[in-house]
């Protein structure tokens, strides 16, 4: 299994800054990108053709997107389908990032159906979940994070394969806040995740299903992160703007 080093540009980067920025981040691991990584790089849209040509023929990357709207086409003004970004490179997207479900309004019920349609479509998907610090502070952590999958992989196949899915835990109080869950939070929510995965999927593809935590990794905590029971990855946001620092992050 390797390790899924994800880099969620969010709403930052014009054309040239990502093609520039992904350019730099493939020359700085020219040579040496760790075997057991996988890189994924998910620039906004204005950016995936850039971004796509930067990556081209790089041994060990991979592109994404950060969201879509879970038909083929249709009259959806502003919104995008799975066939275009699998149109512009993508392999990978992502479904229920905090963000959108506490800023843009995202339910439980509207992100499993963007999980299920997203890799019928063909795309690989990342299911984001996680508790807002009141809920952690009212011991509701296993109860959110469990709803939150138990909608999110309603209607994916039970014989999906485990390169095909991949759930990120992301604590809502630790994204873009400086604060990091500690060790000990890390390895009890990824249980949690873990739990039931294998209780929907089973064991042999439930134990294989990555596992990523998102929540203010940098270089200097990669490290420790990585070396977590059931810490298949990490998603990354700001400290993935800079190439330099996310290869760090990459290599720890």
């Amino acid at each position: 299994m390797k390790k899924l080093m994800a880099a969620n540009w969010k709403m930052y980067k014009l054309a040239g800054e990502a093609g520039d920025t992904a350019a730099a981040l493939r020359a700085a691991l020219d040579g040496k990108l760790p075997a057991d990584r996988e890189v994924l790089v998910i620039p906004p849209f204005t950016a995936l053709g850039p971004t796509r040509q930067a990556l081209d023929g790089a041994a060990g990357f991979a592109l994404g997107a950060q969201n879509f709207y879970p038909s083929k086409q249709g009259a959806f003004t502003g919104e995008i389908a799975p066939d275009m970004l699998l149109d512009a490179g993508c392999r990978y997207a992502l479904a229920g990032h905090s963000e959108r479900r506490h800023i843009l309004g995202e339910d439980d019920a509207l992100v499993g159906r963007k999980v299920a349609f997203g890799l019928a479509a063909g795309l690989s998907m990342i299911l984001c979940v996680g508790e807002k610090i009141e809920e952690r502070q009212a011991g509701e952590v296993e109860a959110v994070v469990s709803r939150q999958l138990t909608a999110g992989l309603a209607d994916v196949p039970a014989d999906v394969s485990p390169d095909a899915v991949a759930i990120a835990y992301e604590p809502v109080w630790a994204i873009g806040t400086g604060l990091t869950a500690g060790p000990a939070e890390v390895d009890e929510a990824h249980a949690v995740v873990r739990a039931r995965l294998v209780a929907r999927f089973g064991p042999q593809i439930g134990a294989k299903i990555r596992i990523l935590y998102g929540g203010s990794v940098k270089p200097g905590n990669a490290g420790e992160i990585l070396g977590i029971d059931n810490v298949d990855g990490v998603l990354v946001g700001g400290a993935s703007l800079e190439a330099g620092s996310f290869a760090a992050i990459v290599t720890a």
